[in-house]
């Protein structure tokens, strides 16, 4: 009986594990996006950045927008500096929106703070 359980717990296991890179890649990169690039202005009224990305509350004309930043190295390669993305900041964002339009969330692939481009994600057009 004790073997049955051993085995039981180990398949479970195993099942577990073999479904968490799929998750994890369900919502990173860029397969849950259009593939199309949208032009969004907004007012931050959330931000926040770390790992795995960083995330911006947006509110652009009353409604209110999920972005994701890049990861931290990523923001400094682009030449963000702590604070750029803050409360109150207006900001400009081009990138790639949800496949599900009632989610309102984009992947920024450039942001633009005063006139000043970000390219989070130069090699992406």
């Amino acid at each position: 009986m004790a073997t049955i359980r051993t085995r039981l717990k180990a398949a479970l296991v195993g099942l577990a594990l073999a479904g968490a890179p799929v998750a994890a890649s369900a919502h990173h990169g860029w397969s849950w996006t259009t593939g199309q690039n949208i032009d969004l202005t907004g007012v931050i009224m959330e931000a926040r950045l770390g790992n795995p990305h960083g995330v911006l509350e947006v509110d652009v004309e009353g409604e209110t927008w999920t972005v994701e930043v890049g990861q931290p190295w990523r923001n400094d390669r682009a030449g963000l500096k702590q604070g750029d993305l803050a409360e109150g900041v207006e900001v400009r964002v081009i990138g790639e929106p949800s496949s599900d339009v009632s989610a309102r969330r984009v992947k920024a692939e450039r942001i633009y703070l005063d006139g000043q481009e970000y390219p989070l994600y130069p090699e992406r057009d």
